[in-house]
């Protein structure tokens, strides 16, 4: 502050006399800071158009108003809304700690990972989860030799396909009827005091085992497809003509993966070698794919240049912490809010229901976001660089999305893509209309939905699936009727109240099904 009134003044000594208005005018200029700018030197100009300034050295101001809008007028341009965003996220902040205090003072601490830990061990001798992993290779290995067969020309393509159909059927059947028939897998028998346990930890060993055979049942049909798309082309290259369409394009090297090992000398790596069908067909290609975070085969991945150990340790710390972090939210949030929605749902008190609902809505929402992290980022982003897997796009800024469409190709890139590849575009080559070929899309997304959930808890409710073909009706809506910003909030308002609702309502049939059957039975 006397730094630049000291400087200030020594330039008007150094300038000799001047006139009047001149000196005065500068006076304003020079003079001393005021206690912000001494302070920071941050603090705004004043625009003389804007504040009236521009006679800043006459005795009086003629006007002091011009035509101009209210900053929260859409008229006015104003877009600068930083100081309400963090007022909001403070709000948000002091009324969860609210909510969080509320739910220590009334249940005490209720957070227990050695309960979670006994899940897994309280038959440590029988794990027929753990035993459909490990036989998921069969069918894995079944696939391949079939390939390898069809490459030599020892089967027909009709009879690979009988064979690849069989093979996909079995994997998406028996891991239903194991969790069916077997009840250790889903031991729903003494255990019946209600809790979240005894919706959620019946179905943990059967939702990981048909999650595992969903990804296998989805990655070899992806091989299966490329796998048939490169011999078509090399049979079309033999006949000395090209096969047009999506196939040609997938079996045929890009320019960028022809200059690759070129490219990945000049940065220093080692160079990555290319791979033409069917030298493809190999264990170790077999296996790369399937332990690789993609449902899309490709003969070649892009393959970054090393493993970056600081990032992998990252992505390892952030997997245990909200591993940990959403066990606990479980425990402590939602045990108790879905134990208390029990009563109003038997006494059908919508008022309450609707209470209970909303109560849910908070913490299930923050799990679901926790779990998105945890999954397509640190996990995903763990095993890629795992395997220097390259393409690390796994979502895209889903939480922009203005539409119910947007929103679902963006969230879940890995499963967009396979759609896309080997579902959407199939079926409008075969003369199927967008909106059929969607609409497809969606029932079959609506079928591995109720195909994770009803299976682990033994209950055909369809309310997976009527929640996913639901999305059909709302992605018209959304697109035809609410743009920008008011699209955008209709999709965070069916991320955050559709959920809950699906939660409840198996959970409600899960309780009614099960637990009044063994008060009520003899």
């Amino acid at each position: 502050m006397g730094d630049r009134g000291g400087a200030g003044g020594s330039r008007r000594r150094r300038t000799g006399p001047r006139h009047s208005s001149q000196a005065a005018e500068e006076e304003v200029r020079d003079g001393p800071a005021g206690p912000d700018e001494g302070a920071g030197g941050d603090a705004p100009t004043p625009d003389p158009d804007k504040d009236g300034d521009a006679e800043v050295g006459s005795h009086r101001e003629l006007s002091c108003h011009r035509l101009q809008e209210s900053l929260f007028s859409s008229d006015s341009g104003f877009s600068n809304y930083r100081g309400i965003l963090n007022w909001c996220v403070v709000m948000l902040i002091l009324s969860n700690a609210r909510l969080f205090l509320e739910n220590l003072i009334k249940y005490g601490i209720l957070v227990d990972p050695i309960q979670v830990v006994s899940l897994f061990l309280k038959d440590p001798y029988s794990w027929p989860a753990l035993c459909l992993v490990i036989a998921a290779n069969v069918f894995a290995l079944a696939g391949f030799q079939v390939e390898k067969r069809l490459a030599v020309g020892a089967l027909t393509e009709r009879a690979g396909l009988l064979l690849h159909v069989a093979n996909l059927a079995t994997i998406l059947c028996l891991p239903a009827a194991v969790a069916c028939l077997v009840e250790s897998i889903t031991p729903v028998g003494a255990v019946l005091a209600l809790s979240v346990y005894t919706v959620l930890s019946p179905a943990v060993g059967a939702v990981l085992a048909l999650s595992v055979y969903t990804v296998l049942f989805l990655k070899l049909f992806s091989y299966r497809d490329v796998n048939l798309w490169c011999r078509e082309l090399r049979a079309a290259a033999k006949a000395g003509e090209r096969r047009p369409g999506a196939g040609a394009r997938m079996a045929k090297p890009s320019p960028r993966a022809l200059l690759g090992a070129s490219a990945d000398k000049a940065n220093g790596a080692a160079a990555q070698r290319w791979v033409s069908y069917p030298d493809n067909l190999t264990y170790g290609d077999l296996y790369y794919f399937l332990f690789a975070p993609t449902l899309c085969y490709e003969l070649n991945f892009p393959r970054s240049p090393r493993i970056r150990k600081r990032f992998l340790l990252r992505r390892l710390l952030e997997m245990l912490f909200f591993t940990q972090l959403q066990v606990g939210l479980i425990q402590q949030w939602m045990v108790p809010t879905i134990q208390n929605s029990m009563k109003p749902f038997k006494d059908m008190d919508y008022s309450r229901i609707i209470e209970r609902l909303l109560k849910l809505a908070v913490p299930n929402h923050f799990i679901w976001l926790i779990f998105f992290y945890w999954l397509f980022h640190s996990c995903l982003n763990a095993v890629a660089e795992l395997l220097r897997f390259g393409d690390r796009e796994f979502y895209r800024d889903w939480w922009n999305s203005e539409s119910v469409s947007y929103f679902w190709q963006n969230w879940n890139i890995p499963v967009h893509k396979w759609c896309q590849r080997h579902f959407y575009k199939p079926m409008l080559r075969r003369g199927a209309s967008r909106w059929m070929a969607r609409t497809g899309v969606f029932l079959a997304s609506a079928f591995f939905h109720e195909y994770l959930v009803s299976i682990p808890l033994r209950m055909f409710r369809l309310w997976a699936f009527t929640g996913m073909m639901a999305q059909i009706p709302l992605a018209w809506i959304t697109s035809r009727f609410l743009q920008g910003n008011y699209g955008n909030a209709a999709v965070w308002l069916t991320l955050i109240i559709g959920q809950p609702v699906a939660v409840l309502m198996y959970v409600h049939d899960y309780y009614v099904l099960h637990h009044e059957a063994a008060t009520t039975g003899p």
